[in-house]
């Protein structure tokens, strides 16, 4: 059996489980307007074929995806775009 070693970053073509977290768990999420950026972020990035989600769960401080990265967008991998759009 071979130990399995964890990846800090991810890239193009693998699936990933990835969780983003609300700095100091501040309950941000908990409001439904807010929750529709995260969804129209990734149904954004989707449509646009640049990244393929298995599953996801948005929680009042933070959300957990499983999600493959299909391709780059213009310079930077998909999870970089959706941090920048959302945090704005």
């Amino acid at each position: 059996m071979t130990p399995h070693t964890r990846k800090s970053y991810m890239d193009v073509g693998e699936v990933f489980f990835w969780t983003a977290t609300i700095n100091d768990w501040k309950p941000l999420l908990s409001d439904d307007t807010c929750k529709q950026i995260i969804i129209d972020s990734l149904l954004y990035l989707k449509e646009r074929k640049l990244i393929h989600i298995l599953a996801y769960v948005i929680m009042p401080n933070h959300i957990h995806l499983i999600w493959k990265l299909n391709d780059y967008n213009s310079k930077e991998l998909p999870s970089s775009s959706f941090t920048k759009f959302t945090g704005h």
